[in-house]
């Protein structure tokens, strides 16, 4: 029960789970398409007169096409279906006794305003799993006020620590808070199911975008509450962690050289010829460089700045030390490891009709491997007819007269 052209695959881990998504933009879309590559049939449903927003998103364009979609929503099915009146309420309801597990990213109480709650669909399916994603989580003196996943980032405290001292926190040019949102929903999601082996029952999944950013933020909380201390912002390298830094070669690309641990430390002294520094007093540990990081930052910058890119990097290699190029997305395509291990999927893009690069599935799993069946549909409800008529049994012209109506 796939679209049409739809690329031949192995099944998938999650062969044989249904997913219901609901919802727009980032964070939950993104745990959908996390569960669609690894197999799991996702229903995308959109609101027949409001479609994710994310069909317009991205920064290049052709010919009037965005290229956000084109990934996001691959390998999903997409429907649309208006949760607002009661007749969409009723048809969702039974979507769900047929369904695994309900993906939303609403503002909390949203599903509850529409006679939609956990309880609602418990109901209906004692094992399905409602995963919810939102910026602060569904309980809390927070809770109810919209988050995007910049706001999550600053609460967080991560965007703090992006950046140079003494300069505004920058933000990364990637949604970030967004996509771990996505993946600890997603890692919530797989948690649930494993329980409702033991239970036999569903629950709840409760992702807040500021926890996903705060759950990565290292030993920052423990420093602080057990010292005061509170990490500073440090620009191209971390405080104490030394070497490990970029550096510029003698053709002008900025490598990323880190051999702050002591062993790979001594392997670098040796690429450059500078053995002397392993027993520097300066130098000795790890500790020692870190208190001195200014001092051995120099050495290897200027060190570095001798060699062209090429032969900086085949002798660094040879030696042991951890290296590599900081890549524009011009260099990430042609990079010949992430070719071999198949990082790069082609999507069959229905809006240009042809064929457009975009990231592979992660992980690779051995036996059941994920793959891109699909692009993100070009129209909303495009499978109106076919998962309608396939999983609740209606009839064409009752799809049609829903349609007309704007219950779908």
């Amino acid at each position: 029960m796939t679209p049409p052209g739809t690329r031949t695959a192995p099944a998938g881990a999650l062969d044989g789970y249904r997913v219901l998504e609901i919802g727009t933009l980032i964070a939950g879309p993104f745990a959908g398409r996390l569960l669609a590559d690894m197999g799991a049939q996702v229903i995308k449903i959109e609101a027949p007169d409001r479609p994710d927003p994310l069909r317009e998103w991205g920064q290049a364009e052709r010919e009037g096409h965005h290229f956000f979609w084109t990934v996001h929503a691959r390998n999903k099915e997409c429907v649309t279906l208006d949760l607002r009146s009661p007749a969409g309420v009723e048809i969702f309801l039974d979507l769900v006794a047929q369904a695994d597990i309900v993906l939303e990213s609403f503002r909390p109480g949203t599903l509850e305003r529409w006679n939609l709650g956990y309880e609602v669909l418990a109901a209906r399916n004692p094992g399905i799993v409602l995963a919810r994603v939102s910026g602060y989580g569904q309980t809390g003196p927070d809770a109810a006020r919209p988050g995007y996943a910049s706001v999550a980032e600053g609460l967080s405290g991560m965007r703090y620590l992006n950046g140079y001292p003494d300069q505004p926190p920058p933000r990364l040019s990637l949604s970030l808070g967004d996509s771990l949102g996505g993946m600890f929903a997603t890692q919530g999601i797989l948690a649930a199911l494993l329980a409702r082996v033991r239970t036999g029952r569903g629950q709840q999944v409760d992702v807040s975008l500021t926890e996903a950013c705060l759950a990565v933020t290292e030993s920052v909380i423990p420093d602080y509450d057990a010292t005061g201390f509170v990490r500073q912002p440090s620009g191209t390298r971390l405080d104490g962690i030394a070497p490990s830094n970029i550096y510029r070669s003698a053709d002008g690309t900025w490598l990323i050289i880190a051999a702050n641990q002591d062993t790979v430390f001594a392997r670098l002294c040796a690429a450059m010829d500078r053995t002397d520094l392993i027993t520097d007093p300066r130098f000795v540990n790890h500790l020692a460089r870190g208190r001195h990081q200014d001092a051995i930052d120099g050495i290897v910058a200027e060190w570095a700045g001798g060699f062209r890119t090429e032969e900086l990097l085949t002798r660094l290699a040879d030696a042991g030390v951890v290296t590599g190029p900081v890549n524009t997305v011009a260099e990430v395509v042609r990079n010949p490891q992430l070719i071999a291990r198949g990082a790069f999927a082609a999507h069959d893009d229905e809006a240009l009709g042809t064929s457009v690069l975009g990231p592979g599935i992660v992980p690779v799993l051995s036996d059941t491997p994920g793959s891109v069946r699909w692009a993100g549909r070009r129209t909303p409800g495009a499978d109106n007819h076919r998962i309608y008529g396939e999983l609740l049994g209606l009839p064409a012209d009752t799809i049609e007269g829903h349609i007309r109506s704007g219950v779908m």
